[in-house]
């Protein structure tokens, strides 16, 4: 009897239904992947960290928080890299009355033909968990415009993940949800699509919007060598370094870099121009440097928002960028380096 007793209670244990219910709680939290690794797994050693970084961002003008801030770009590189420069963007933050927070990054990993929503109910960090937002998510999703994420290409995906453990800081103590969305590959034509679809939820007063990017990543493993060989303001077209073509004594491959960049973050301040001009002439200048951002296309989505908020004239959108890095002084073929940007959104 004993034996029979055990066998049906390993039957059971392995039956299906049971077997589902534990899959659908895996599918409930996504774990802080990457925490262990490109941040500290520790809570308290992690708190401390953002803290420092935040400390730190003294001297800017307007003073912090920015006044009716409504969306940020910042990095998403290991904290060892970028999550100094990501303070810059987190401290603009005015947390007044914010209830849900979107999170928009770019997909390193899965190949998604337009933007992809998770199907987890919460997202777990070291500094505390942050619920999503299933009703706003149910409602994009009910647009048929997006994918659903796995829970393994949830958690391979870092440019979401490196945010959380800043936003469950920034808004502690607050009830908070949040909503993350992964953006594909996608056409110019198609972020002015998702732009449109989310402009009503970001016009909200309540509701934030965190774009997640990185800037140039140089190198050969990067397989991106773009060169300039004299500074603003020459015309000297542009070259790919190779081992046969090096780079000029009297202006470091860094410095170049730089250049690149700040031409991207020239283009995308605003009101130098209306908020779909700015678009167009980013996808002008992508096509013509093919720079690395790895955000571009959340960046475009973003673009996307304010255009169509700026055409029913509800908002005069203003993007200011605050910080500028590299993770190394690119000088010889042989370097590389990912730079980080900071920027606020009021709108």
């Amino acid at each position: 009897m004993m034996a029979i007793g055990y066998q049906l209670q390993h039957l059971l244990s392995s039956a299906f239904p049971f077997t589902m219910f534990r899959r659908e709680k895996r599918q409930d939290l996504r774990s802080a992947s990457h925490a262990g690794s490109w941040y500290t797994d520790d809570g308290e050693e992690l708190a401390t960290e953002i803290s420092g970084w935040l400390t730190q961002v003294q001297g800017v003008h307007p003073p912090y928080p920015i006044a009716g801030c409504k969306a940020v770009i910042a990095p998403h590189a290991g904290y060892s890299y970028s999550g100094a420069a990501a303070a810059w963007a987190y401290k603009s933050i005015d947390t007044t009355g914010i209830k849900r927070v979107f999170i928009l990054g770019p997909s390193h990993h899965l190949y998604v033909d337009g933007c992809a929503l998770s199907r987890c109910k919460e997202y777990a960090t070291p500094v505390g968990n942050l619920p999503l937002d299933l009703e706003t998510i149910n409602e994009l999703r009910d647009t048929g415009k997006f994918e659903d994420l796995d829970i393994e290409a949830d958690e391979a995906e870092h440019s979401l993940e490196m945010h959380l453990p800043y936003v469950r800081t920034i808004f502690k103590g607050m009830d908070i949800s949040i909503i993350p969305i992964m953006v594909g590959a996608i056409s110019k034509q198609s972020e002015v699509v998702y732009g449109q679809l989310l402009a009503p939820h970001l016009a909200r007063e309540d509701t934030f919007c965190v774009v997640s990017s990185d800037f140039c990543h140089w190198g050969s493993r990067f397989s991106y060598t773009y060169y300039y060989p004299e500074p603003k303001p020459s015309s000297e077209p542009a070259l790919h370094l190779s081992r046969a073509i090096a780079p000029l004594s009297s202006h470091p491959i860094h410095e170049s870099i730089s250049r690149l960049d700040h031409e991207a973050m020239d283009i995308l301040t605003i009101p130098s121009s209306s908020a779909s001009e700015v678009h167009a002439e980013f996808a002008r200048y992508l096509s013509r440097t093919k720079n690395t951002i790895c955000g571009r296309h959340p960046i475009g989505v973003l673009l996307g928002v304010l255009a169509t908020l700026e055409e029913n004239k509800e908002v005069h959108p203003t993007i200011q960028w605050v910080r500028y890095e590299q993770s190394s002084a690119c000088v010889t073929i042989r370097d590389s380096s990912v730079s980080y940007a900071c920027a606020w959104i009021r709108f």
